[in-house]
């Protein structure tokens, strides 16, 4: 999610999301007396959750998706969506059912490796029974046909809307937190990553944005245009795009050689080449603190929806409504380490995402020379003491305020305490080595805690308790 230097970023402090209720665990059953799992164990129903306690019915327990394979029709003046979405995946339990997380939409067919399977709405979940149960370790396909007006999430006044949102020209898709099943079905959980293939129709003049590269651009019947990208490296839901619109573009490559992609809505024509050679500019000095690119592409993408945000989606951050300064383009384009390439896999450790993106605005700015990350690591301390961050650990963010200014701002001030401890040299070597060894994974607070014991060869655990975990100012 966008700087925690914007003010509207830093108003998203409560949050109620769709998720509610408790996880269900899959069926594991027992063993009959010939030592054989009777019939219920076999194949048993997957569950409405993934498993995430802070959200228990987001993402889907049973399955692993593989890849997306998305078709979309969007025509923007009756803002009506046909959809056909076949997800590729692999059972991780035997299944006689399993769930999709898709918000609205009328689903007209429902298939499983060619063949009807039965299907029933239970408010976000879309359960699916195939026709043959399929066992464990089984690869298999479903194909969703949809179609309807998408109703992006309309969150409180401080979180605001998310999801696919249409918009006089087209569409602005951001979908974090859990958004992506606004338009499309999904395991919509960061712990699942997948590739994405999109196919995206519109009227002709519109221009479709997605993930990735572009593998084509073709008339389409009745006047439009097919638009087709394609990201090859796994991806959660929440970052999938297909912004849509009227934009000017700017495509080249990065000083480094990146390709690189700049797209504006008309009335910011004025920012398209600030934006494109900052987001090359930035990208490349990224590469040299935090390590290779992890992706085919860089850049950004600038709509007319006033988001009041910004969102880090894989290969095009998205800001709606404004133009960005270099603090937010460096925070957005160092998610593509920490939080895109390298993800959290439960809620409760977003400061790994947020945390170190805002740490990453304090480094751009000490490499322009504005100030140092010290500077603003005590500028940050001298908060009374009363302030909301030392209330509000962010190593275990609370599910109805995810996107606390504690999770960004003492995020980054636990990496600075971190760097003070063990050396900028050994800081720095963590950094790329934690990007590294997780690269297109998802990881922990724990798994980055050991790194950087290892790494330093010191006992950090007090460190990270006093400045993730407990609900005060610690002591410096």
């Amino acid at each position: 999610m966008g700087s925690m230097t914007r003010g509207a970023v830093a108003l998203l402090a409560t949050l109620n999301l769709l998720a509610c209720g408790a996880a269900v665990e899959p069926s594991k059953g027992s063993t009959g007396s010939d030592g054989s799992p009777p019939a219920a164990a076999r194949a048993g129903a997957g569950a409405p959750g993934i498993g995430d306690p802070h959200f228990p019915l987001d993402g889907n327990g049973g399955f692993d998706v593989a890849h997306y394979a998305l078709e979309i029709g969007y025509v923007p003046a009756s803002k009506h969506l046909d959809g056909e979405a076949t997800i590729r995946a692999t059972a991780t339990q035997p299944l006689s059912r399993f769930n999709l997380d898709l918000h609205g939409f009328k689903v007209s067919e429902v298939t499983v490796d060619g063949a009807a399977a039965r299907f029933s709405r239970d408010g976000d979940e879309l359960s699916v029974t195939p026709a043959k149960p399929l066992a464990q370790g089984a690869e298999f396909a479903v194909r969703v046909a949809y179609s309807g007006e998408p109703q992006p999430v309309r969150g409180s006044s401080n979180l605001g809307t998310y999801g696919f949102i249409p918009t006089k020209d087209g569409a602005f898709v951001t979908a974090e937190p859990n958004g992506a099943r606004t338009w499309l079905p999904a395991n919509d959980h960061p712990a699942d990553k997948a590739t994405f293939d999109f196919k995206i129709t519109v009227p002709r003049g519109v221009t479709a944005l997605a993930n990735g590269e572009l593998l084509s651009r073709k008339p389409a019947a009745g006047g439009g245009t097919t638009f087709t990208w394609r990201e090859s490296n796994p991806m959660v839901t929440y970052l999938a795009t297909a912004t849509l619109g009227k934009f000017r573009l700017r495509e080249g490559k990065t000083a480094g050689g990146i390709p690189n992609l700049a797209a504006t809505d008309p009335r910011y024509a004025g920012a398209l080449d600030k934006l494109y050679e900052r987001s090359g500019e930035i990208t490349d000095h990224w590469v040299k603190v935090f390590g290779p690119y992890p992706f085919g592409s860089t850049g950004g993408v600038i709509d007319d929806f006033s988001a009041g945000y910004a969102l880090e989606n894989q290969t095009k951050p998205m800001y709606g409504g404004f133009e960005p300064d270099e603090s937010i383009i460096a925070h957005e384009l160092a998610h593509q380490w920490f939080g895109n390439s390298v993800s959290i896999k439960r809620w409760k450790d977003l400061w790994l995402n947020e945390g170190f993106a805002t740490y990453a605005e304090w480094l751009w700015a000490e490499h322009r020379g504005d100030s140092t990350a010290e500077q603003r690591f005590r500028t940050a301390l001298n908060r009374a003491a009363d302030d909301a961050i030392w209330s509000y650990p962010p190593g275990d963010t609370r599910p109805d305020d995810l996107f606390h200014e504690s999770v960004y701002l003492r995020g980054a001030m636990t990496l600075h305490a971190l760097r003070q401890e063990i050396g900028d040299d050994t800081f720095f070597k963590l950094l790329r080595t934690w990007a590294a060894e997780h690269e297109h994974g998802n990881a922990t607070t724990d798994q980055f805690t050991a790194l950087a014991e290892r790494l330093s060869g010191k006992q950090l655990g007090s460190l990270f308790d006093a400045w993730l975990f407990q609900p005060r100012r610690p002591a410096v």
